[in-house]
């Protein structure tokens, strides 16, 4: 009873669970990328480009760690969001945002790799933010 009387309701509830799954699949593709360049900065790829004169100064190594670990919180944040919840949403919105930061200082290590993160994060945010409370499918 309740799509006869309020069809434009049913369309944002779609949309919004609609975005909150595109920013899930972000979130693990953002996930899974970071968890590789982790990986390769930890073992010292021959991928990454050594910049002696950046303000920004940590080890290849360190990198690789601060990657790595932000890849496993936007993994397990990404299934998270497949349930549509709250927490997963500002979670979601918090790990983005480190990982848009992370990537943001580790551009001269790997320029192409990070802005395309740094893209697809925003792209997560934006889809995470621009739900409103009133549209998600659990309310």
């Amino acid at each position: 009873m309740s799509s006869t009387l309020h069809p434009q309701s049913e369309r944002s509830r779609a949309a919004a669970s609609g975005l909150t799954l595109f920013a899930a699949v972000m979130m693990l593709v953002v996930g899974f990328m970071n968890l590789f360049r982790g990986i390769m900065a930890i073992v010292h790829d021959k991928v990454f480009v050594t910049t002696p004169d950046y303000v920004f100064k940590f080890s290849l190594a360190g990198w690789g760690w601060v990657h790595l670990f932000l890849g496993i919180a936007a993994l397990m944040v990404g299934v998270g969001l497949f349930r549509v919840s709250l927490w997963a949403r500002i979670l979601g919105v918090a790990v983005a945002a480190l990982l848009l930061l992370a990537s943001f200082l580790s551009i001269p290590y790997y320029p192409l790799w990070s802005i395309v993160v740094i893209a697809l994060c925003a792209f997560v945010i934006w889809g995470l933010c621009v739900v409103r409370p009133e549209d998600s499918p659990g309310s």
